[in-house]
């Protein structure tokens, strides 16, 4: 399994032409995208261009460092690509005004002399015209209105039409890295631009990476039309990397994947003058870590984040310092690492952090389990912000019951750190779910047979939190 970027550079290797774009780069996503103040159409169309003159700058950079494309030929593809971005109309009223000024001007002398002169007489006659007149004639177009870009999608598409048959037999590549970073309401507009502008032609490969819990490729419309990407019509849904980092999902996969990682940034800065370093992946884990179980702990520890994943070590080796790391001091350093920066952006949000020690409350402390289910259909906001500030993982969706025909429910696992003061207490967690008849299980299967005791009621909280309200005088 392969990051986008490092599939960016596998794709190059290969000989064909990769585009990468990290949304989180284009134009200014926090600032005018997530502006509520400008009109949600504006909003999308300058999301639209700033996509595409990122595609259109990859594909010029490419072009230039490769010799295996015809620059004059690609040029003016390029250069109709760019036309079509920046294609801007005025909107709102057109006020024509229009002057004509008349004027003529014109010089003209004529004039004869005469002149006879003797020692006793002289005559002299004369005769001059001169008229002078002048002419202007000007006229003057006023618009007023509002400046709206505009993207013709059509011209866009055969500007891509057109670079795919020039390229091949090569095929292009666009990978659009980080997506949930576009704000939600903007997503399906970016979408359908993919879907008109990418999707119909055979020579471009698109591939999205997005956090599936905060992503909305379609918007509905009337009479089954829509906007944006239908999945398993338009684009299908084939790697879940939640399958290869979480540890509860997969083990070897997941430590596989972390030691591959930790190898990769070791090597990145390898002093290659220093005799005996690691050279594989496998000896870097028997030097930094006492034991395998202690790797296993990190990994677990990690939740499948990458980021998390680093931040733990970085911690962990402190702690270490010179010796190896160790199962406590993986777990000393989760802990520093979820008080530092996960529990202080939930304490920001009161009734979030009511929901987090309500749920570590009824599912390790009463049920002794680290997971729980939620149905499918529930959306609950505030469900939305622990996932978002990872103290939620969501590890499976779609799970079923077979005593709950027809009824859905997605898996949810609760940060390492939120439990790992426990270990060694008597409310130490025994399982990842447990069912009725009392056992636990570790992974996650695709239905059970008996699995109320796993279900997590969020009704309960909402009363909790309405009689707290109510006692300290209303919400917060």
């Amino acid at each position: 399994m392969e990051s986008a970027e490092d599939l960016h550079e596998t794709v190059r290797g290969l000989g064909d032409i990769s585009v990468y774009i990290d949304m989180r780069t284009v134009g200014s996503t926090g600032g005018i995208y997530a502006d509520v103040n400008i009109p949600l159409a504006e909003r999308a169309t300058r999301l639209l261009a700033d996509t595409l003159a990122g595609i259109h700058d990859s594909v010029m950079e490419l072009a230039v460092e490769s010799n295996n494309v015809d620059l004059a030929a690609l040029s003016p593809i390029l250069d109709q690509l760019a036309d079509g971005i920046a294609e801007v109309v005025v909107v709102g009223n057109v006020e024509t005004e229009k002057g004509t000024e008349a004027s003529f001007q014109q010089t003209e002398r004529s004039g004869s002399a005469l002149t006879f002169t003797t020692k006793e007489a002289g005559v002299r006659l004369e005769d001059q015209r001169e008229s002078v007149g002048s002419g202007k004639d000007t006229g003057l177009v006023r618009e007023s209105g509002i400046l709206r870009n505009r993207i013709h999608f059509g011209s866009v598409g055969q500007c891509f039409e057109r670079l795919t048959k020039l390229v091949l037999p090569r095929k292009i590549w666009v990978l659009l890295d980080e997506w949930s970073s576009v704000p939600l309401e903007l997503q399906p507009y970016l979408a359908d631009l993919v879907r008109r502008a990418l999707l119909p032609h055979a020579g471009i490969i698109v591939k999205i990476g997005a956090i599936e819990q905060r992503t909305q490729f379609r918007l509905g419309g009337y009479r089954g039309d829509y906007i944006g990407l239908e999945l398993g019509a338009d684009i299908a849904a084939n790697l879940n990397l939640d399958d290869f980092m979480v540890f509860e999902n997969d083990s070897a996969r997941a430590t596989f994947f972390f030691q591959q990682l930790l190898f990769k940034h070791f090597k990145s800065v390898e002093d290659t003058s220093v005799v005996g370093v690691p050279t594989t992946s496998a000896e870097l884990v028997q030097v930094a870590f006492t034991q395998w179980n202690a790797f296993e702990e990190y990994t677990r520890a990690a939740e499948g984040v990458p980021r998390d994943a680093i931040n733990i070590l970085s911690t962990a080796a402190q702690k270490a310092f010179a010796d190896p790391i160790s199962i406590p001091h993986v777990r000393a350093a989760a802990r520093t690492w979820y008080q530092r920066d996960k529990e202080a952006a939930v304490v920001a949000n009161r009734n979030a952090q009511a929901l987090l020690h309500w749920v570590i409350d009824e599912v390790i402390a009463h049920r002794r389990a680290r997971a729980f289910l939620l149905r499918t259909d529930v959306r609950h906001d505030l469900i939305d912000t622990l996932f978002d500030a990872r103290v939620l993982h969501l590890l499976k969706r779609n799970v079923s019951a077979h005593d709950q025909p027809g009824v859905r429910y997605d898996v949810y696992k609760l940060d390492y750190g939120c439990y790992v003061d426990l270990f060694g207490t008597m409310k130490s967690p025994l399982g990842l779910l447990g069912a009725d008849d009392g056992s636990f299980v570790s992974v996650p299967p695709d239905d059970y047979r008996a699995i109320r005791r796993a279900i997590l009621e969020l009704q309960q909280f909402e009363r909790t939190l309405s009689t707290t309200a109510r006692q300290e005088g209303g919400w917060r």
